[in-house]
């Protein structure tokens, strides 16, 4: 390669002079051209020309000389550099070389050494397969020795191996039901020592900052008159007047026995408060006949909408609630005209919204979908008599129909416990529910009715075993159980009021809370003679 370098440095040189040549022959001969055209230079451009051609040749051979001399230079330093790299070369060859023997050797080395570990762990292989085979020559010898012995027991106790296992399971079954039920006791009595003093602090601040009036009402069904000689005028000729009225309204009207008084029959609260309040402005007016009728049903029909619109927007005032769909306030204001037990519906449901709102306010959770939801929560028993359902699911249609969010909608849809709670928003309400249901004077029920639920209570609790009588006490809100002492323990006794409890919830209705104590007493008599 270096020689090539050399060969290729000559011949430009020697171009390079040749150029130079040729440049200089022309230029000799433009100039004798010139001298023949100039006859009377000749002479000197001979002289001229001689001289230059001298000179031509003399720099063409020192420029030549130089050339030589840097392309041997040249070519020396290629030569150098070649020889180094060379140098470079060999020596890194030969450190890889090195590098590669020490590395066959530690190869070679780590051969070695995992043959001898291998060597090793086939021998300790060889001694666990041995060892195992003299472990299960061992386990058997135990499993036959244990056979033995268990016969042996059988002969002696006169029990089977199962019988003897029962037994085992039910004595052990036993100390852990007991050491459950005093853990169980120690840990309740723990917790509502804790517990039962924050809650009762909460809900009662709660019941304190609402301090509403007690809402419980009677249903008005009859309309007072002036005098009895009204009521005909009210039938009208051939019963006329009547049919008018119980036509336009949508109501039963009764005319019975009953001094002054027409009572007004209807499963609908708005038609029969708009049956009352028209009577009420016949009997003023005194003209009563179809035309009259209907006009004034029809004035007063309007006259019970606006109530029931003001009567919604108000609610919502009372409770902070300002964004509620039109429509919904206007469900929400016929609530005014419906009772349970008694209770005003529309003031239970603003009750509620404010104790929910109050407890969320305590807890630190959302206060508005708490307010909501007890607000909103009976809003079913507005159209209950109109549409098929029970209120809970008729007031969850009408909050997705009217876009309630999906945590107010399940307040809804669980303040009865009809759904898991997802949502402690969702617990306040249904406790908001039960303290305004439960509380004195909220609500009434029939004698009957009452009567029902006390004699349902004691028959779920004398359904037990162990159970010899049951009492329902303080108005259905305590039933105290005995049981017989023979047959039921005192850790027994924990479970058996778990589960009455229990059956309680999934097989009764009934506002607020029911308190369920088991009794165990057992005596000793004897008689001094």
């Amino acid at each position: 390669m270096s020689s090539l370098s050399i060969l290729c440095s000559a011949a430009v040189t020697a171009g390079v002079v040749s150029g130079v040549i040729a440049l200089i022959v022309g230029a000799v001969i433009g100039i004798l051209i010139y001298g023949t055209l100039t006859s009377k230079k000749i002479g000197k451009s001979k002289s001229n020309a001689v001289k230059i051609i001298e000179e031509a040749y003399a720099e063409a051979k020192s420029i030549k000389k130089e050339s030589l001399l840097e392309a041997k230079d040249e070519a020396q330093k290629i030569r150098d550099d070649a020889n180094n790299d060379a140098k470079e070369r060999r020596a890194e060859i030969q450190k890889q070389e090195e590098r590669l023997d020490q590395r066959e050797e530690y190869l070679t080395k780590k051969e070695i050494l995992l043959d001898t570990k291998s060597e090793q762990l086939d021998n300790e292989k060889n001694k666990l397969d041995g060892d195992k085979v003299k472990l299960e020559e061992k386990i058997k010898e135990q499993e036959e020795i244990k056979l033995q012995i268990t016969e042996k027991l059988e002969k002696i106790s006169g029990l089977t191996k199962k019988e003897a296992k029962d037994i085992l399971i039910e004595n052990i079954t036993d100390e852990a039901k007991k050491d459950a039920g005093i853990l169980v006791k120690n840990i309740e009595d723990e917790a509502k020592e804790n517990a039962e003093k924050l809650a009762r602090n909460i809900v009662v601040g709660a019941i304190q900052k609402c301090a509403t009036d007690l809402s419980s009402e009677f249903t008005v069904s009859s309309v007072t008159l002036p005098n009895d000689d009204m009521k005909g005028r009210i039938i009208g000729r051939e019963g006329r007047n009547i049919r008018a009225i119980e036509s336009v309204t949508g109501v039963d009207l009764i005319v019975d026995d009953t001094p002054e008084s027409i009572t007004i029959s209807s499963f609908d609260p708005v038609r029969r408060e708009v049956a009352r309040l028209s009577l009420e402005r016949l009997i003023v007016d005194g003209r009563i006949h179809p035309a009259r009728i209907e006009e004034i049903v029809e004035k007063a029909t309007k006259d019970v909408e606006k109530i029931i619109k003001e009567a919604g927007e108000n609610a919502c005032n009372d409770v902070g609630i300002y964004n509620l769909n039109p429509e919904l306030v206007k469900v929400l204001g016929r609530l005014k005209y419906r009772t349970s037990y008694g209770q005003n519906c529309l003031k239970h449901s603003i009750e509620t919204s404010v104790i929910a709102g109050l407890l969320a306010t305590e807890l630190g959770v959302n206060v508005q979908v708490a307010k909501r939801g007890g607000l909103l929560h009976d809003i079913g028993k507005a159209l209950d008599h109109e549409v098929e359902g029970t209120h809970v699911s008729i007031g969850v249609d009408l909050a997705k129909k009217y876009k309630e969010s999906e945590e107010v909608v399940h307040c809804i849809h669980a303040h009865h416990g009809e759904v898991p709670f997802n949502s402690i928003e969702a617990i306040l309400v249904q406790v908001a529910d039960a303290i305004s249901s439960a509380r004195p004077g909220a609500r009434r029920e029939s004698l009957e009715n009452y009567i029902k639920r006390l004699q349902q209570l004691e028959s779920i609790c004398n359904e037990f075993n162990g159970v010899e009588k049951s009492f329902a006490i303080q108005a259905g809100r305590e039933v105290r159980i005995i049981v017989k002492p023979d047959q039921v323990n005192d850790n027994n006794a924990l479970f058996l009021a778990k589960d009455i409890s229990k059956k309680i919830e999934q097989e009764m209705q009934y506002p607020g809370q029911i308190k369920v104590v088991v009794i165990r007493e057992k005596r000793f008599t004897e008689t001094a003679k």
